[in-house]
């Protein structure tokens, strides 16, 4: 059992590679506050911005997970995502993925007005 108890902690591969990525950017631009280096200061910031971009496009392609708890089943962090958007999220809303509602289908029709009343005859 983990520290953690039994929690979905959402491990997954966009998370561990942006945070990576986001710790690097950390240190170089902290080396650079040290080494008083404006180019290393900004270079870090840029690896940042990097680490923003790259999680977003991992999650995009399946790699990152929806808010909330997942089904056991797919805590490991490799498990990939099968939903074309997530309702709620705002890397999906900047995409123009975001579901409508939590379970709506993205393949559904358009739901179109029926008139299946009888006409009523007017005296």
């Amino acid at each position: 059992m983990s520290a953690h108890g039994e929690v979905d902690m959402g491990h997954t591969v966009a998370g561990w590679t942006g945070t990576t990525i986001a710790i690097l950017g950390s240190a170089v631009a902290g080396a650079g506050l040290c080494l008083d280096s404006v180019a290393a200061l900004g270079g870090g910031a840029g690896i940042v911005v990097l680490a923003v971009l790259v999680t977003w496009v991992l999650h995009l392609t399946g790699w990152g997970k929806p808010s909330g708890p997942r089904p056991r089943a797919e805590w490991d962090w490799r498990v990939r995502d099968s939903m074309a958007g997530h309702h709620s999220c705002l890397g999906c809303a900047l995409a123009g993925r975001r579901r409508s509602a939590p379970g709506a289908r993205t393949d559904a029709p358009p739901a179109t007005a029926t008139h299946d009343e009888p006409a009523v005859a007017e005296a």
